[in-house]
């Protein structure tokens, strides 16, 4: 993957925007749809956030657990980037609109419209994070 985004210059960012992102994320779409086909909508959404949640929690926690023991050191640094600060902002943006349109407007129902806002939010998600990428300077 990475001798791919070295070849087509494309930054590690976006590859693991995109490609990376899409490719761990079609077994769980995959199993997702089928839930929700099947009528067990509740389970399929509690997946939707128990999977990232479950990476982000024990992925980033063991990782950062590995590196400290490696790097023998108490603390590490980590730097908040303009491709960081948008996911952040985006998936706040997402947890938003499921609490307003599910709790708020539709007394704990999310509306079937919800999932056109949520690809809309996605796509532009994508374009923002795109434009911060190839429009800001580079900083080391």
């Amino acid at each position: 993957l990475e001798f791919l985004g070295v070849t087509l210059r494309i930054p590690n960012s976006i590859m693991g925007l995109t490609i990376l992102a899409w490719g761990n994320s079609m077994a769980d779409l995959s199993a997702n749809v089928t839930m929700a086909r099947k009528g067990l909508a509740n389970m399929a959404i509690t997946a939707c956030f128990a999977g990232p949640l479950f990476n982000i929690l024990i992925g980033l926690g063991a990782g950062f657990g590995l590196l400290r023991n490696i790097k023998k050191a108490d603390v590490l640094y980590v730097s908040l980037t303009p491709d960081i600060s948008t996911g952040f902002v985006f998936c706040f943006v997402n947890c938003i609109l499921i609490l307003f349109s599910g709790l708020a407007v539709n007394n704990g129902v999310i509306p079937a419209g919800y999932g056109y806002m949520a690809i809309g939010l996605y796509v532009v998600y994508i374009v923002t994070s795109l434009v911060l990428n190839y429009a800001l300077p580079e900083t080391t």
